[in-house]
């Protein structure tokens, strides 16, 4: 099993949430989070006084899927998310050793 973070712009959301659960997704956790790549965040005129806003809203949803879905959630992901502009995201495949389900016990393949 693999947990894919995806960090997105939050407009991007419903389509990233739509393009998974049409993949077969049927549980994501979505966090509100800040950051900067290589933009660097930007300035902002503000009553017309310009400050700099380092940390930039972003999404990460996460998600835990099976070896065979990973190319097909990562292609939803890209697909719902890009903009073509700058910031729009990072994906990361990170390796998942074990899932419980707390409610039932269930382990593994059956707790996602």
């Amino acid at each position: 099993m693999k947990k894919i973070e995806a960090v997105i712009k939050p407009f991007k959301l419903d389509e990233v949430r739509e393009a998974l659960s049409e993949v077969g997704i049927t549980g994501l956790t979505v966090s509100e989070v800040k950051g900067f790549g290589r933009q660097k965040g930007h300035t902002e005129l503000y009553r017309g006084a310009e400050y700099v806003v380092d940390f930039l809203p972003k999404i990460k949803v996460e998600v835990v899927v099976s070896e065979a879905l990973v190319d097909q959630t990562i292609e939803a992901i890209v697909k719902a998310a890009r903009t073509g502009k700058i910031g729009d995201g990072k994906i990361f495949v990170l390796p998942v050793e074990q899932v419980v389900r707390i409610r039932t016990g269930e382990t593994d393949e059956q707790a996602v």
